[in-house]
């Protein structure tokens, strides 16, 4: 296709756009880009203010249809796209034009002008700095200069439940295997108690002044399928990040994409094993933030609130009791008063809050689903799911966002549905039934 075909609009153009609102504006960098970090050593991080993220590396991608498709990008307005580079930028306006889209208008001026000038409006995950990304965590492990440098001695983790071959058979150089049971007891999957939680973090040679970063394989041998059927790579090692950081862990990173993004990008692997160096004093008392956790009574405080909601991250058939979504949950349905999170297709799955790479959904996408269920940042929030899994990953997409009031109800529909005395509903809310 011509280069031709596209326009160029320039930075005036582009503040009209803008100012108009009728057009999408669409960043086709990497994602962590677009996150915040200055990936090409740009004077500002982040993106165009109301650019929406559409990485031009997933054109061409199995999920590329599906990806358009919940954009629900109008389709009726011509897009403007930027990049890094033009070559990246008429990649992905081609794509969108070989799509039905109205041929886009290209930018060039992100790098030399709209990031160089602070008059220019731009946007960027306020706590990006939390979700790494792999040439990040190259250059930490090398004790190289980056940017928001860990804050302690760094110690990386390679999640897995019970199955110490996911680590065995490839990880991170420098890693060291960690079983998400060293931190969640198995009978309700809670958090261990601050005793245990010492024991554990002290073992895996982790302080509260330690730089942790947590990541996790995903189920599928060659990490090409999009939508696994068990994620309990890097949904366990969110799990473990976000008990780690109730305890009192200060710096608590998570690797964005996991070990898929780490391969993707070119870095090496290994099969050699590392050995933590235990430590002998925390340095804190644990937990250190004990309101990132609620349990039952701060659970049922939170459903008579005026200014709190108990959010449920788990499926529309799960909500509804249709299904229990675990083979070791019986009970069907779900806490009454509670608010639909939907986590995505079922009890394995969460796409409504990931993007098809696995990466985290752009923040703007998640803010905009969340805040049309009333789900917002003025309330004292408290996710839950079936046993707090998917319950931490939207825990900490709402800490990304910058959202302070927020919580896990550690045990979740489990352990509420194990108490008789406590109410359930199933059905639609609102039909009658229940």
């Amino acid at each position: 296709m011509d280069e031709r075909t596209f326009e160029e609009i320039d930075t005036r153009g582009l503040v009209e756009v803008l100012e108009e609102a009728s057009r999408p504006v669409l960043d086709a960098r990497d994602v962590n880009a677009y996150n915040g970090w200055r990936l090409h050593d740009e004077r500002r991080g982040g993106h165009v203010a109301g650019a929406r993220s559409l990485p031009a590396r997933w054109v061409g991608e199995s999920f590329w249809e599906d990806v358009l498709r919940k954009k629900q990008l109008p389709v009726g307005g011509r897009p403007v796209v930027y990049a890094y580079r033009r070559k990246d930028a008429l990649r992905l306006a081609r794509a969108l034009y070989g799509t039905g889209y109205p041929a886009p208008d290209i930018y060039d001026g992100f790098l030399q002008e709209w990031s160089a000038d602070p008059d220019l409006a731009m946007e960027r995950m306020p706590r990006f700095h939390t979700l790494v990304h792999p040439g990040w965590l190259k250059a930490a492990l090398g004790g190289e200069d980056t940017e928001n440098p860990p804050e302690g001695p760094v110690v990386v983790c390679h999640s897995h439940y019970r199955n110490s071959d996911d680590y065995a058979r490839g990880h991170i150089p420098g890693a060291i295997a960690m079983d998400t049971l060293a931190l969640e007891e198995p009978r309700m999957w809670n958090r261990r108690s601050p005793e245990e939680l010492r024991e554990a973090l002290l073992a895996h040679g982790i302080t509260a002044d330690t730089t942790v970063v947590m990541y996790g394989r995903y189920s599928s041998p060659d990490n090409r399928d999009p939508f696994p059927g068990s994620n309990a790579g890097q949904i366990g090692a969110i799990r473990n990040a976000v008990i780690m950081m109730y305890a009192g862990v200060r710096d608590v990173r998570v690797l964005n994409g996991g070990l898929m993004s780490w391969e993707a990008a070119g870095m090496p692997v290994t099969e050699e094993p590392g050995e933590p160096e235990p430590e002998e004093d925390f340095g804190a008392d644990i937990p250190a933030r004990p309101g990132l956790m609620v349990d039952m009574p701060e659970a049922r405080a939170l459903l008579a609130a005026d200014d709190g909601e108990l959010v449920s991250v788990r499926s529309w058939k799960e909500f509804i009791g249709e299904v229990s979504g675990y083979n070791y949950i019986d009970v069907k349905g779900r806490i009454p008063g509670a608010v639909f999170g939907d986590c995505g297709s079922d009890a394995y799955h969460m796409e409504n809050f990931r993007n098809p790479d696995h990466t985290i959904r752009e923040n703007g996408e998640v803010k905009r689903r969340w805040r049309e269920s009333g789900i917002t940042p003025d309330k004292r929030i408290a996710f839950y799911c079936g046993t707090g899994w998917r319950a931490s990953e939207a825990f900490l997409n709402a800490w990304l966002l910058g959202w302070d009031n927020i919580a896990v109800f550690d045990g979740g529909w489990m352990e509420w549905s194990n108490d008789p005395s406590n109410p359930i509903e199933t059905g639609v809310p609102g039909d009658g039934d229940g």
